[in-house]
């Protein structure tokens, strides 16, 4: 194995499996087998007193949100959080979340989601972002479901995904997490190496950028396939207004971390890796060199970086080649100081905001400034890969110290949070639709088990 790929190999936090134990609430009747079980027992112990009660509901959540098998998933499925209003829905970057959250306490719920996910993929490669398993229509509510001429009306089967929107493919942490820590079972990570050099064949052939890199739709049609509704990023883009300029910092470096699993898994498997290795290499280098700023100190978009520095937005997304390891030592260092641990931008009193505070476009409002938990949980697993345990511990501990707070006083857990602490409640999420506040009980961007454990494992021995 190459020397750069075993200096990025990921740090995951190593708990020992929990035996099964009484569960907190009583399961819905005839729905599933009681998985969590041992997730309810390990929450006896994880983390501060304070954030139990919390994490009792997290566990609580994920058992009411997981359903018997139904077509087209062969296992039994969690949604994204009873909470969502759109739902139920299946996948996505949420999906994952909840995986990594249930690992290691409950790895064969793990393995169930993670084979449910992956094996929606089509022929092509691509693979659905949200799967709807609602059995609403659009005369139910054709504000939420579509209207007259939307495509469920025309088509209602077409309504269970979108054809061409993907999402994220993040999958393939939880999916190396769950490999690690369950002995590498060759036969699945065959399954896992073959999706995702399929994702990856669709990745290059449906979302090349110009000059290099890899793009999302949301600079081209403003649909929000990175899974970041309404960035400011993309506040000034539309289809050709950057013609040249088109690499998104966040889809390049997570296709970079896709290649970088896959060489992995190929190399493990006794495959040939080297085609995989080297466009990993290639995406890496373009990364380290045309999407990151010296004097900034920040990763950017590639048309962002082309604008006059007194015009360029600061979100969160520019922590991406940090995360997935693309950044060298130096890099990392500078964005984590000058970015993620400064107080006057990404270190809001709950981390980490998604739009610096001293950015002017800074706002309490869904992606443009507000919390959500799972990015805190990526930052964190970020510094973890450059040594920062310190920092990493300091995210994990205002965000939950916070999120325990809110749902002391609500009972519920949020969609996402306020950074200086307020109420979520009076969050502003999309002004110009029938939804404008979070959704309550919204699970797939709370991983706040994983974060609980991975704050405990990182902590910083005495000296």
């Amino acid at each position: 194995m190459r020397d750069w790929l075993l200096g990025v190999m990921v740090w995951v936090a190593v708990v020992p499996l929990v035996a099964q134990a009484g569960s907190a609430a009583p399961a819905r009747a005839g729905a599933v087998p009681d998985w969590a079980a041992g997730l309810q027992a390990e929450v006896a112990t994880l983390g501060k007193p304070d954030w139990r009660p919390m994490l009792a509901y997290d566990v609580a959540l994920h058992r009411a949100s997981t359903h018997p098998a139904t077509p087209p998933c062969a296992f039994p499925w969690e949604d994204t959080g009873r909470g969502y209003g759109y739902g139920p829905g299946f996948g996505h970057w949420d999906l994952v979340h909840e995986i990594l959250d249930v690992m290691p306490t409950a790895p064969e719920h793990a393995r169930e989601e993670l084979l449910n996910d992956v094996r929606l993929q089509l022929p092509s490669g691509f693979l659905p972002g949200l799967y709807w398993m609602r059995t609403q229509t659009a005369a139910d509510d054709p504000v939420i479901y579509g209207g007259q001429g939307s495509n469920q009306t025309r088509n209602p089967e077409a309504a269970k995904f979108s054809p061409t929107q993907t999402h994220p493919p993040v999958w393939v942490v939880a999916a190396d997490d769950y490999l690690q820590q369950t002995g590498n079972d060759p036969v699945l990570m065959a399954e896992m190496l073959q999706h995702a050099r399929l994702q990856l064949g669709w990745f290059e052939r449906e979302r090349r950028a110009q000059p290099d890199g890899f793009l999302y739709l949301d600079i081209v049609t403003h649909q929000w396939e990175s899974g970041v509704d309404e960035g400011v990023r993309v506040d000034d883009t539309q289809a050709g207004a950057h013609t040249g300029y088109t690499a998104c910092v966040d889809a390049t470096a997570q296709v970079y971390q896709e290649y970088w699993y896959a060489a992995k898994w190929a190399r493990m498997l006794g495959q040939d890796a080297s085609a995989l290795a080297a466009r990993a290499d290639h995406l890496r280098a373009y990364m380290q060199t045309q999407l990151w700023d010296e004097q900034d100190g920040f990763f950017y978009d590639s048309w962002v970086r082309a604008m006059p520095r007194a015009r360029r937005p600061h979100s969160f997304e520019g922590m991406w080649p940090m995360v997935v390891g693309a950044a060298t030592p130096r890099q990392a260092r500078r964005l984590i100081d000058l970015w993620i641990m400064r107080q006057d931008r990404f270190f809001t009193p709950h981390p980490i905001a998604t739009v610096a505070r001293s950015d002017p476009k800074f706002a309490l409002r869904m992606w443009r400034g507000p919390v959500w938990n799972s990015m805190t949980y990526w930052a964190a697993r970020g510094c973890l890969r450059y040594g920062r345990r310190e920092d990493a511990r300091r995210l994990l501990e205002a965000a939950l110290d916070d999120t325990a707070r809110q749902y002391a006083r609500t009972g519920v857990l949020w969609e996402f949070y306020d950074p200086m602490g307020g109420p979520p409640e009076d969050l502003k999420r999309k002004p110009q639709t029938k939804r404008n506040e979070p959704f309550a009980d919204y699970l797939g961007h709370n991983p706040l088990l994983a974060m609980a454990r991975m704050w405990q494992s990182a902590a910083v021995p005495a000296r």
